[in-house]
């Protein structure tokens, strides 16, 4: 939370903390029993509250009811009223936590709106005589304090526009206020003619109000879902259009992400609004389509473009223009994409457009495409490094760039880079390499040529020379990665050229079961799902009889297995099973659409590639297996301490970036060689396996759980600040003493915890978890003087205390 948001809520806070004491020191109530019925009415009516649209708060009917206290009771029963119905409204729902700072601003807003209604109310009928328009000012007065102070906070912590936030969360409200004065003002006049009992007759008209506001929101929720499926049905027809340019600009693909990516950061750092972001983004993706208007081996030229070739190279921004302006997108999409090759200097082109001249989002977005154009491989020249490409970008601020745009992307471009390629999710491609097999010849024929008249015989020679050039292929490139993935990948678009098929699975042997490592094609979410047992379905069988299957039935395959509900279009499979020196690891199993698709050939080539698809699978598993034990303790199977350092680290980058807490926690287990000593190392065992899952079940799910060594823990936990320190200690206590008891039948073990807050009490890994050491070594001597009968909260305390700076307690208590 930003300096003035703390500001503006600690003014609040004193403010309304006034008002109240002022009030309540006046306390007199002249109708005991009259003021508790109505302030039981105004509870029930706040508990009728609905949830406003697009923000994190809600809205009751009390306001109704602290309209008729200002006039029937004094400015304390008033207060008290209002206070007591903001307290229900906050709590009625349990669904989630209250947190004290929202429930003591909503308190205090809610004090200044109820000293402002009430003194405007009475201001006003001593001068205009006038009751219904006395309480309408006063409602006013009431409605625009409470909803401005909240508005306020909610853009101000929310980064929201405040006139945008009060005008479609709350100004829509306002008639209702007016209505609930005028009713408030007809229900005082029956309570001074009929008796004070009359006001149990509003119950049904609160609630009508109610049902209205719940009627009202669920209209706004709806067009709300609206306009996301329209935005939505945007997003796709730009998804659309990307694809149209990576049909004739292969570069693009991979090309796309990173300028996107790379363009929206930028307009954030700068504050671009919402609309100007959606124009960025869309453009980042759209910004080439002009280049359909280029012949291709222009594109696509492993050279220096003639004179002539960038005449025709230069009118792509003025076609993307022309062809996203009949989109008629709701944001500027066309100038940014028509400006993208200007220059600040005034050299670019198509417009000749200098400085200032050129839109925003064109500056921003010709800065990130030329980054991407450098660091990335063209035909006609190799990638630079990211950090190389950045510096010419650099050495061309003021010429080419705007400078103020530049410097922003050079102290930001590493963070970005790690970005694009952390989350990038590229469209899917076209179908561009499929072959189709309908349509037999044009209507015209073929053109005969000479070489086309071949003799069959050398169309053989010519086949068993590319099938065997694509299997020496295949056998090198197999040996390049240990990545399983990366690995099987190679074997998909080698093993496409020699056997036609439609899907493709490689099954791994684990525990008894074939687990899919690889999936791709048709079927892909059933195939990756499944977990077949040895000797079930097609690929179990050949898993356990170590025998290939030419032309089996997919449909036998456990995911389809007497499940009407499901159904495979796939018609044959060939699988054959992976082997090593010690039997089978695995199964790879090939799908097609057609009936009888495979051959004894196609079994042919799968056995002749057999031997170096398993190798290569083992060698990729074993890689993999060498990987997770480097980083995880076998017997507790968290992770270990270098794991730990590497986590750490990063963690604490994280935190200075987002100017974040985070808390380091060393745990040492107390009476822990008692255990080993008395039941064996066996059973100690079986208590550290427990500590460990009971200390990763009572933290959060981002919280971090390593073990060091032996009996000692550290818990890497982000955002836990010092005064929740005791009851996290509580709770780390009740896991071992329970894992203890659960072992041993009796109560053996304690737990001594150090903790270091960041930045406090260190700023790196080392320092933090050294300090954090000395702590839990202070906090364990300590341990010893308490006596037996100490309890969790003795034990919580003494470890908070050396947390927070203040020392070691002494020993007695």
């Amino acid at each position: 939370m930003r300096l003035y948001a703390k500001l503006y809520i600690g003014f609040i806070l004193a403010s309304g903390f006034v008002c109240f004491a002022y009030a309540m020191a006046g306390w007199r109530c002249a109708e005991p029993f009259h003021f508790i019925c109505q302030l039981a009415i105004a509870l029930l009516a706040a508990a009728l509250k609905v949830s406003l649209p697009g923000i994190s708060g809600t809205m009751s009917v009390s306001y109704v009811f602290v309209l008729l206290s200002m006039m029937d009771f004094s400015y304390p029963e008033t207060m008290l009223v209002a206070c007591l119905a903001i307290l229900m409204q906050s709590v009625s729902s349990f669904k989630r936590p209250v947190r004290l700072v929202r429930l003591a601003f909503n308190w205090a807003a809610l004090a200044i709106a109820v000293s402002v209604g009430y003194g405007i109310y009475h201001l006003a009928t001593a001068r205009l005589q006038s009751l219904l328009l006395s309480v309408a000012l006063a409602a006013t007065g009431y409605f625009v304090s409470n909803t401005v102070s909240i508005a306020t906070v909610i853009a101000l912590t929310e980064s929201k526009k405040l006139h945008k936030v009060w005008r479609e969360c709350y100004f829509w409200s306002f008639p209702y206020y007016l209505v609930g004065a005028a009713i408030a003002a007809l229900i005082s006049v029956c309570n001074h003619r009929l008796g004070w009992q009359a006001v149990f007759l509003t119950l049904p008209v609160v609630y009508v109000i109610f049902r209205s506001y719940r009627l009202y929101l669920g209209r706004l929720e709806s067009e709300k879902l609206h306009a996301e499926e329209i935005a939505a049905l945007h997003l796709r027809t730009i998804e659309a259009l990307a694809l149209a340019i990576e049909a004739k600009d292969e570069t693009t693909h991979e090309h796309l992400q990173r300028v996107q990516v790379y363009a929206v950061e930028l307009g954030r750092k700068i504050n671009l609004d919402e609309n100007e972001l959606q124009a960025l983004r869309a453009a980042s993706i759209l910004h080439d389509i002009g280049k359909l208007a280029v012949p291709e081996h222009i594109i696509s030229k492993p050279g220096k473009l003639t004179p002539e070739e960038f005449e025709k190279m230069k009118i792509h921004p003025i076609v993307g223009a022309e062809i996203l302006a009949r989109v008629q997108f709701p944001y500027g999409v066309v100038p940014i994409v028509r400006a993208h090759h200007e220059r600040w200097d005034g050299s670019g082109y198509p417009d000749g457009l200098k400085g200032a001249q050129i839109p925003m989002g064109a500056r921003i977005l010709s800065v990130v495409d030329c980054l991407d154009a450098l660091a990335s491989d063209r035909q006609y020249r190799r990638a630079l490094a990211v950090d190389a490409a950045m510096a010419e970008i650099e050495s061309e601020a003021g010429r080419s760039f705007d400078p103020e745009i530049v410097g922003i992307l050079a102290h930001n471009y590493k963070d970005w880079e790690k970005l694009a390629w952390a989350n990038g999710t590229h469209p899917n491609r076209l179908s561009k390499d499929v072959k189709v097999a309908n349509g037999g010849a044009p209507a015209a024929g073929f053109h005969v040529t000479p070489e086309s008249r071949q003799p069959e015989f050398l169309s053989s020679i010519a086949a068993a020379r590319q099938e065997a050039q694509t299997l020496y292929e295949l056998t090198q490139d197999l040996g390049n990665s240990l990545n399983l993935h990366e690995t099987l990948s190679v074997l998909d678009s080698r093993l496409h050229r020699l056997i036609p098929y439609d899907a493709i699975a490689v099954y791994v042997v684990c525990e008894g079961c074939l687990v899919p490592r690889y999936v791709n094609g048709e079927n892909f979410r059933l195939f990756s799902s499944l977990q077949i047992p040895l000797g079930e379905g097609l690929s179990g069988w050949v898993a356990e009889t170590g025998k290939p299957m030419v032309n089996g039935n997919p449909s036998v395959e456990p995911g389809y297995l007497n499940d009407p509900a499901k159904f495979s279009t796939l018609r044959s499979a060939l699988a054959v099973p992976l082997e090593n020196p010690t039997g089978v690891i695995g199964v790879l199993t090939l799908y097609n659409l057609g009936a009888e698709a495979f051959t004894k050939d196609h079994l042919r080539v799968l056995l002749a590639v057999n031997p170096k698809v398993s190798l290569a699978i083992e060698n990729a598993l074993k890689y993999q297996q060498v990987s997770i034990s480097a980083t995880t303790d076998a017997l507790t199977s968290l992770p270990n301490a270098r794991s730990l350092f590497l986590h750490l680290d990063a963690e604490l980058s994280r935190c200075r970036r987002h100017k974040e807490e985070l808390a380091v926690l060393v745990c040492d287990l107390d009476g822990f060689k008692q255990v080993n000593d008395r039941f064996g190392h066996l059973e100690g065992n079986k208590v550290l396996k427990l500590v460990a899952a009971g200390l990763r079940e009572c933290c959060r799910e981002y919280d971090y759980v390593a073990r060091m060594g032996g009996d000692e823990f550290v818990l890497v936990l982000p955002g836990l600040k010092p005064q929740d320190l005791g009851e996290k200690l509580k709770r780390l206590e009740g896991v071992v003493v329970e894992a203890g008891e659960a072992v041993c039948g009796e109560r053996l073990l304690n737990i001594s915890v150090g903790a270091t807050f960041w930045p406090e009490n260190g700023s790196d890994a080392e320092g933090l978890l050294a300090e954090a050491d000395r702590r839990m070594y202070l906090v364990k001597q300590d341990h010893r003087n308490l006596p037996r009968s100490a309890t969790a909260e003795d034990l919580a305390a003494l470890a908070a205390s050396l947390a927070v700076g203040t020392g070691t307690p002494a020993a007695s208590r």
